[in-house]
This record gives C-alpha cells, structure tokens and sequence, in this order.
C-alpha cells in the first residue's frame, strides 16, 4: 500500500496512539523475518508472538506474553491499517469502565437470513445489527478466563467478544467508521489507496 506493507500502515496508527503503551505482533513463525522486516520502523518498540493453529490460539499465546503488569489489553487485525489512532485511544478510555469493548459500524444493508438450500427465513431489525472491527479490548484477567473457559469446553468462536457473549458477559459497543476495512482482497486495496490519500 503506496510502497509500504499493510502492517507498517497499521503499525504507524497505533503508535500514533498516544495510550498504547506496549505492542506485540502474532504472526506465524514462517512469516516471522518477513514481518519483522515489514515492520523494520518498529522493530525495537513491538515484541513477536509465535501464533497458533487457529485465530483462538494465537490470541491465547498473545495474552500469554503480555507484560505481567498489563491490566487492559486491544486485540486488533493487522490487516485493518486505516485504523484511526483517536479510535484507538477511545477504546482505550471506555476498557476504563468495562471489561470488554468492540469498535463496530452500523449495518446499511439490509441482512438476510438463509437456510441451507438458500431460501430467506428472517429479515433482521436493522437498527440492532452491527458490524464488528477491531480494535477488541478486554481486562486481561476476563480474557484469560473466557480463554481458560473455551478451551475447557472446547468453544470455538471466531472473536473474542463472542467468547464473552457465551458467558453472558457484557460488551459494550463503541461507534467505529467505515474507513476501519480489513484489507483482504484487490478491491479492499483499491480502496485502501484512496482512503489513504484522503487521510
């Protein structure tokens, strides 16, 4: 993206966030020099953390190498660059008061829901459909509970806030935009390119 690797953009947001204090990079080993070099601005203010099999248990490995003294911490995709670092911090602010919190947009679309064969069973209130993004944030203590938890049950959820929703703990929602995209295909490129030079 405009001469740089999408996790050097992200990485540039973060810090630009005057409330983050600490930074690890989950990332697999293979891809370990590769990212390292990507993220070569950084390099001496980011700690790497080898990840899992899965999503789950890399973030389990992250909390795991977090500070021993870390209270708070955001679990954002690296593939989300455009991240706004004033976003960041009021994520920050609001773990003041809760245990977790998702940045999220609104739904526009209007959602269908299918069955297996394709045929519409349910149009959802749009008024009460989000869009989950990242930054997560958590107490650490929770999110190593709800981890404990899941591996215990054998739960597999495909981001943590819903690891907290099948515990029936609360999780606030906080406004994000719609700039925050996660970058996985040409198109998302394209768009990156524009919303960058619209920064």
């Amino acid at each position: 993206l405009e001469g740089e690797s999408l996790i050097y953009w992200t990485l540039k947001s973060i810090f630009s966030a005057s409330l983050i204090s600490w930074v690890g990079i989950i990332g697999q080993p293979k891809e370990k020099e590769l990212l390292l070099n990507s993220a070569k601005n950084f390099s001496d203010k980011v700690k790497w953390i080898d990840g899992g099999k899965t999503r789950q248990e890399s973030v389990f490995n992250g909390i795991n190498s977090l500070p021993t003294n870390a209270e708070k911490v955001l679990i954002h995709d690296g593939a989300r660059c455009l991240i706004n670092p004033d976003l960041i911090n009021k994520c920050v602010l609001e773990l003041e008061k809760n245990d977790a919190v998702v940045l999220a947009t609104k739904v526009t679309d209007t959602i269908k829901i299918v069955d297996n064969e394709g045929f519409i069973q349910k149009t959802p209130n749009r008024k009460y459909l989000w869009a989950a993004q990242t930054p997560q944030g958590f107490s650490v203590e929770s999110l190593k509970k709800a981890h404990q938890m899941a591996i215990d049950k054998n739960w597999i959820v495909t981001d943590d806030a819903s690891l907290f929703e099948m515990l029936n703990w609360k999780v606030k929602i906080i406004e994000g935009n719609y700039s925050n995209i996660k970058v996985t295909s040409s198109i998302d490129l394209k768009i990156a390119k524009v919303l960058l030079k619209d920064s």
